[in-house]
């Protein structure tokens, strides 16, 4: 350092050793509990999330090391380093390298004689720009030699207002090393006055900041990434929502089938989404008047989530209400949705209910594919219909459906649904309880609201009373109600 600089500066005080020492134990047990969380962070490439998170914690990590050698510098003083040798000097005497990874080794210091045109370096300067340490140091004129081309202009820039208006050095640049590798530099100095005030001299401290600059240019990289998933994200959820709604409308009330005559239903129905923020998934009601005002009852669920699953719903609802207004039979259309799905290119796995409702008769024909069966009210108290045979759509190739029958009377009230409806910690009185107990536990909940069911006047009515009791429930997955009320 010149001394015109230290001439007019006060030596400094060392620091409380145990106050820094304090400090260094703190900043090495946050490294450690950092690492930590570095290596529990999921390491699947494709995980944008675990990238972003790895990035942030090598960060951190990179700054807590820094930091950790700063403070013991602070603790220990100076290290006993000689005069920085003149030009000719330092031709005649390489400074040793200190070690690889330590403070030293990324920062360096340099001053510039404006009246000699003489230069001196630290020899990890010489490490740093990747240069015989033998070789006689750069002058100011000679430094944009090794700098990256677009960089130019700004050291030029930043030297030029240090040694004309006396303005500090504070800013970065990459530099070429003779091997052909580019580090980045980040350089502070000031200029060194006479007494008169003109400049005589400059000096400047320069840190090897490219680790700590290629962790940022991750983190930005990854923080990029994952904001563009969400955003992708996002997209999917409303475009899933639109296809959702514009292949099953929300039911603004009860509705009748069919719309006139005797032994109509009175239907209504409602769709109850997740509560984790899951993208839409393939449920779905519905309800179709039929050629001789027989009525169209379903509901279902196809696997995962995110527009192709909604899309490949509503291909099963399109293909569903076709046939059976062609007159296909229950277990029938199950058996060709079946085929449908597994002749389709993304194979995936739906269950579903199908029924059809003939007023004359007050007669309920339908089948399942692995899927709960409609629930029966009448006088104050329910059941579950007896299910027919059927595997899930999907499960297996040439799938046989079974059909069953069920007389109906004026005031019925049969109750449809997919397995979403009541959360599965909801319904599961104890903490192991799973499959078919689970279900069984979820159905006695809904057959105990048959007093509650009685006392409504409408279908609308008793959709409202589902809502209020499990509307507000966490659900992992969305799930749809039907209600229809046999009329006279």
């Amino acid at each position: 350092m010149s001394p015109h600089l230290s001439a007019d500066r006060p030596a400094a005080q060392p620091p409380r050793r145990g106050s820094v020492d304090a400090l260094i134990s703190q900043t090495r047990r946050l490294r450690g509990e950092v690492d930590a969380v570095r290596r529990e962070a999921p390491v699947d490439e494709e995980d944008a999330h675990g990238r972003w998170q790895r990035a942030l914690c090598n960060l951190a990590l990179h700054q807590l090391n820094d930091l950790d050698a700063h403070l013991a510098e602070l603790r220990d003083g100076p290290p006993e380093v000689p005069d920085a040798p003149a030009a000719t000097a330092v031709t005649e005497s390489a400074p040793a390298a200190p070690p690889q990874g330590s403070l030293l080794s990324r920062v360096g210091s340099a001053e510039w004689n404006l009246l000699t045109d003489e230069a001196s370096w630290s020899g990890e300067l010489y490490q740093i720009l990747g240069r015989d340490a033998a070789a006689p140091p750069l002058t100011l004129d000679e430094l944009p030699s090794v700098i990256v081309d677009e960089d130019r202009p700004m050291l030029t820039a930043m030297v030029t207002d240090c040694l004309i208006d006396a303005k500090p050095i504070d800013g970065e640049f990459r530099v070429v090393r003779p091997d052909g590798t580019v580090r980045t530099v980040h350089m502070m100095g000031e200029p060194v006055l006479d007494p008169d005030g003109s400049t005589a001299s400059m000096w400047a401290v320069l840190r090897d900041v490219s680790e700590l600059r290629r962790s940022q240019r991750v983190v930005g990289e990854t923080r990029e990434s994952l904001r563009l998933q969400r955003q992708v994200a996002r997209t999917e959820h409303r475009l899933a929502l639109e296809l959702q709604e514009a292949v099953v409308p929300p039911w603004r009330g009860s509705l009748r089938f069919p719309r006139s005559g005797p032994g109509a239903l009175d239907v209504a129905a409602h769709y109850l989404p997740s509560s984790t923020g899951a993208p839409i998934g393939g449920n779905w009601y519905d309800a179709l008047e039929l050629p001789g005002r027989e009525t169209l009852l379903s509901v279902g669920d196809l696997t995962g989530h995110g527009v192709t699953v909604t899309s490949g719903m509503a291909m099963l609802l399109g293909a569903l209400r076709g046939m059976a207004v062609a007159g296909t039979q229950p277990g029938q259309l199950l058996s060709w949705l079946n085929q449908l799905i597994d002749s389709t290119v993304q194979p995936a796995l739906g269950s579903a209910v199908c029924c059809r409702y003939v007023p004359a008769t007050r007669t309920l024909t339908w089948a399942q594919a692995g899927h709960p069966a409609p629930l029966l009210y009448r006088d104050g108290t329910g059941r579950a219909l007896t299910a027919p045979d059927g595997v899930l759509l999907g499960a297996t190739s040439g799938a046989v459906y079974g059909q069953a029958e069920e007389s109906l009377r004026v005031g019925d009230l049969l109750l449809l649904h997919t397995e979403g409806l009541i959360p599965r910690h909801a319904d599961a009185p104890h903490p192991d309880e799973a499959g078919d107990a689970g279900r069984t536990a979820a159905v006695r909940k809904l057959l105990d609201l048959a007093p509650r069911f009685g006392e409504a006047r409408t279908a609308q009515d008793c959709v409202r009373v589902i809502v209020e009791e499990f509307g507000g429930a966490e659900r992992e997955d969305d799930a749809c109600v039907l209600i229809a009320r046999i009329g006279s």
